[in-house]
């Protein structure tokens, strides 16, 4: 296990429940603190009925949704889900929450607004500590057999939700990568919200999403970010790139790609058609900037950056949606989560 900064895996539910769970014991063989599950109903198989089987399957490692939603979903569905896989995992689980985008998007609904996601958090946090809600204005209700210790996280990436996360989440998944400016201006942001709230920001756990790969060929791995980089650049992060002085100009629509950029079902094919706009020298400064991508010991350093800079956890993502992460859980698992503890007492 990892000393001071929890290191976590991104699994998506690609595969039966139980095959699913194989790959979370062997994260947890190897060290890793987090394992945490994407949720998208078209994509993947139901993330709480995996989350029930890896709970079930697992003694140590920490469980986590990352991240479901409240479109989709209404809260009080949310809330008795989490209730239940918390039963399981006593202190394991965290109820992660963003705003949909793959699992809204395939079916014609919207993201979620920050005032439905306050809204919906104040729903989730009074269901699962016992309280009574009001629903609709018309009756109140509240959730036999609570389990008030689940921490409710919120994905951020915009200003507004950022603002939000840090005054009223319990912990923040920070989506703006791992360069630096991004992150300062992101953890600025949450720190506006926590210190408006009358909050110790300071006390706020912050979680880091990286794409990672453990490689000593970075201009090969680096063309796999294509549609990453698009997606980014399409959905109004172009700003958070030019910041790392990556200037792209992505259309609003890709027509070749399904479902979207990010989980293409074709990835090679998402490459190429992605390679019109973003060319392999912006894909490498992508994945030098934003992402964890290089050699073991230049990924260690990084994380350990990470740690100093704040951060309280990463957790880890492999390119690709519909195969387990399997080659990314034993290189870093065998050649950086050993070396972390050393790194830190180095340098600390």
């Amino acid at each position: 296990m990892s000393a001071g900064l929890r290191v976590g895996i991104r699994i998506p539910p690609c595969d039966r429940a139980d095959r699913v769970v194989e790959t979370v014991r062997r994260a947890e063989e190897l060290g890793f603190d987090d394992a945490w599950f994407p949720d998208s109903q078209l994509l993947w198989r139901d993330v709480f009925t995996t989350l029930t089987a890896a709970a079930l399957g697992t003694e140590r490692i920490g469980l986590g949704t990352a991240v479901t939603n409240l479109a989709t979903r209404h809260p009080a569905v949310v809330a008795s889900a989490a209730r239940s896989v918390a039963e399981l995992a006593p202190g394991r689980f965290t109820l992660g929450l963003g705003v949909g985008n793959s699992s809204v998007g395939p079916i014609g609904l919207r993201q979620t607004t920050s005032a439905a996601m306050r809204e919906g958090l104040g729903v989730l946090r009074a269901l699962l500590d016992g309280r009574e809600w009001e629903f609709e204005g018309k009756v109140r209700s509240r959730l036999r057999d609570p389990q008030p210790q689940v921490p409710l996280h919120l994905a951020a990436s915009g200003p507004r939700n950022l603002r939000l996360a840090g005054e009223v989440a319990d912990g923040v998944i920070l989506l703006s990568g791992v360069s630096p400016a991004t992150l300062a201006g992101a953890t600025a942001r949450v720190r506006e919200g926590a210190e408006g709230a009358g909050r110790t920001y300071e006390t706020i756990p912050l979680t880091v999403s990286a794409f990672c790969a453990v490689t000593d060929d970075l201009a090969n791995a680096a063309r796999r970010l294509k549609p990453i980089c698009a997606s980014i650049a399409q959905n109004g992060g172009a700003p958070f790139l030019a910041l790392a002085g990556i200037d792209v100009d992505v259309p609003a629509t890709v027509e070749g790609v399904y479902p979207d950029l990010v989980h293409a079902e074709d990835w090679d094919r998402a490459v190429e058609i992605c390679s019109a706009w973003i060319s392999d020298e912006t894909a490498v400064r992508f994945a030098e900037e934003f992402c964890l991508f290089g050699t073991a010991e230049e990924i260690t350093e990084r994380l350990h950056s990470l740690h100093c800079a704040g951060v309280t956890g990463v957790f880890l993502q492999h390119v690709g949606s519909y195969d387990p992460p399997t080659e990314l859980i034993e290189t870093v698992g065998a050649q950086v989560l050993p070396a972390l503890p050393l790194v830190k007492a180095d340098q600390g």
